[in-house]
């Protein structure tokens, strides 16, 4: 059973948003931070997708290999379930891979914030087709500070804010990384056809 949302404390907590494209080191931002945090004797919890096991099950995990354990779960309501019965034994809360959570993470965010958490929050900003990606847009609004990184464009070597797809699926959510993705700068990047506006939760265009 979800416990009851406790009363704001005098000291509210704050929010951090890592993005970029893929093989921009937000993981690796993340679970930077999070030793950091470790060292100041910080108690710090983790979580990530549970659909998300690329280079490690149950740790946030980067593309140079660094990880750190982490809960996995499948959805917000699991997150909730696993962290409000040790929510009085973390000072620092983290999510990596946001963009595979729906939007009910935002209020859960900003709640933890409220209780005097400090919550960091990693994922990617924009889709394949070079979209916003939910939440993390939304996410950015209402953090204290965000983090945008770019990566390497692949195909010149400018900075790359885009991820490119490989391929011809349109579908959404597709978990991969070297081979199936590529990091691409504006000029190299190749839209791929946009995705349905519906699995992104935007409004359709009216013609």
């Amino acid at each position: 059973m979800e416990q009851s949302p406790t009363p704001q404390t005098s000291h509210p907590g704050r929010m951090e948003v890592i993005t970029g494209p893929m093989f921009s080191g937000k993981s690796e931002e993340l679970i930077r931070r999070l030793k950091r945090a470790q060292i100041a004797r910080r108690r710090v919890i983790c979580f990530k997708p549970d659909l998300d096991a690329r280079y490690h099950a149950t740790a946030i995990a980067s593309h140079s290999a660094q990880t750190l354990s982490a809960v996995t779960v499948a959805t917000v309501e699991e997150l909730k379930a696993a962290l409000f019965p040790v929510i009085d034994q973390a000072d620092v809360i983290a999510v990596d891979e946001v963009q595979f959570f729906d939007k009910s993470l935002i209020p859960l965010s900003l709640e933890l914030v409220r209780r005097g958490k400090r919550v960091i929050l990693a994922g990617l900003d924009m889709t394949f087709a070079g979209r916003p990606f939910p939440p993390i847009p939304d996410l950015m609004a209402v953090a204290d500070d965000v983090l945008k990184l770019s990566a390497v464009c692949m195909q010149c070597g400018a900075p790359a804010i885009h991820t490119q797809r490989l391929g011809s699926s349109q579908t959404l959510v597709m978990v991969g990384a070297g081979g199936l993705y590529e990091a691409r700068c504006r000029a190299c990047f190749q839209p791929s056809h946009d995705e349905p506006a519906a699995q992104l939760n935007l409004p359709t265009s009216e013609t």
